[in-house]
């Protein structure tokens, strides 16, 4: 099979990248021709008035209309896998796909098709006031904090809705957790066009899994909507626990300064150094406060025979089983975070015995050979439900 993937990369490599990446490898590995149709993102600072080109062509982009057509014409494959289409791609290219009459694939890393902003927060907090057709809220609440930027996002979410570029031309999502599917549903997306398909991770090696370490462990951006304000105050109430934090702290300085005396941050870590950082902690932990997609970071833990604690907030708890592979606390209880870190810490063979029961899950959920399997049968529903569409003319 040839598949076309199409993606507009991040300004930064991002999960996504990490994703569509293994992606493709994991498809020629598989005998398939991957062709890719791309921009970034890193692009819009070199263009002449380059955000408010960005502004318009995520409402719609003559130019990708033009090259994409080319490209489906020259290259001929079966079937468009769709990642990320803003802001240089924009989802008038789903017509073109029409046009020829290609099945198409959408894999959803967030909740953009339902939120402009594709977090369902707004400082700080969970909103969902945008979704059935009232994409006006991102505006009003300036949800990006630049006016500008928040009407680009409301429109080019309207513009999509009105045409029906995915309502009407995707035929098969691939949704990383059920939570994200019944969003869809609700929004009035066929739930026949929507499998659940979770992000794959390599399998750690067992010897991986190392003696149980003596810190407390944070992997991934340190973001308000991360909820880190929360795991630092349970830190402050837990002198005698080491906690350490790995990720990039740029967008929450402010953080930094007010961490007790036992939360060290380490900053952005290589692939591989985070991987040591997950295997020689005790416990690891997803603290978020918003609706998170699908965390790799919580499965590369279980993998690595860790016990993870995370939110009772969205997908979360479809990847840890609370009480059998880690645990589950209110999101932003700072006091309930403190009590379930306490009680693992306090017991460290239920922390391997959790441990084993992630890694044996994780094994079992989310290995490449799994993950292949899923997307295949998206593919081929997605091709039969093409099949049945009249033609276009």
């Amino acid at each position: 099979m040839k598949i076309c993937l199409v993606h507009n990369e991040y300004g930064t490599f991002s999960g996504e990248e990490a994703v569509v990446a293994s992606q493709v490898g994991l498809l020629e590995k598989h005998g398939h021709t991957v062709c890719q149709f791309t921009r970034s993102s890193t692009e819009i600072p070199q263009m002449k008035f380059g955000p408010l080109q960005a502004l318009c062509s995520g409402i719609y982009n003559p130019f990708s209309v033009q090259s994409f057509r080319r490209f489906l014409s020259d290259l001929r494959p079966d079937l468009v896998h769709i990642h990320n289409l803003y802001p240089l791609i924009s989802p008038a290219v789903l017509h073109v796909c029409k046009e020829f009459s290609l099945p198409v694939v959408m894999t959803l890393h967030n909740y953009r098709l339902m939120c402009p902003n594709g977090l369902f927060m707004v400082n700080g907090t969970i909103c969902e006031k945008c979704r059935g057709g009232r994409e006006l809220w991102c505006l009003l609440n300036n949800c990006e904090g630049n006016l500008g930027k928040s009407l680009g996002y409301a429109l080019r979410n309207y513009i999509a809705r009105i045409r029906k570029s995915y309502l009407h031309n995707i035929h098969g999502f691939a949704a990383l957790t059920n939570f994200q599917r019944q969003k869809l549903i609700q929004e009035g997306y066929a739930a026949e066009r929507i499998q659940i398909v979770p992000n794959m991770s390599q399998p750690a090696r067992k010897t991986d899994a190392a003696p149980l370490g003596n810190y407390i462990g944070y992997v991934g951006r340190i973001s308000p909507e991360k909820g880190v304000n929360n795991l630092l105050e349970a830190a402050s109430k837990h002198p005698y626990i080491n906690f350490q934090a790995a990720g990039g702290y740029d967008k929450a300085p402010e953080l930094v300064d007010k961490a007790p005396q036992n939360f060290l941050f380490k900053g952005h870590l290589t692939r591989e150094s985070v991987n040591s950082f997950i295997s020689q902690s005790r416990i690891i932990i997803m603290c978020s406060i918003c609706y998170e997609g699908f965390p790799a970071v919580l499965v590369e833990a279980m993998l690595r025979g860790r016990p993870v604690i995370g939110s009772r907030l969205g997908g979360i708890p479809e990847i840890i089983d609370d009480g059998i592979t880690g645990l589950l606390f209110e999101a932003g209880n700072a006091k309930d975070l403190g009590e379930k870190i306490q009680y693992l810490w306090d017991n460290p063979e239920l922390c391997r015995k959790l441990g084993e029961a992630g890694r044996e899950k994780a094994l079992r959920e989310y290995t490449p050979n799994v993950y292949y399997e899923r997307l295949m049968d998206v593919y081929k529903k997605a091709e039969k439900i093409c099949s049945n569409e009249p033609l276009t003319k």
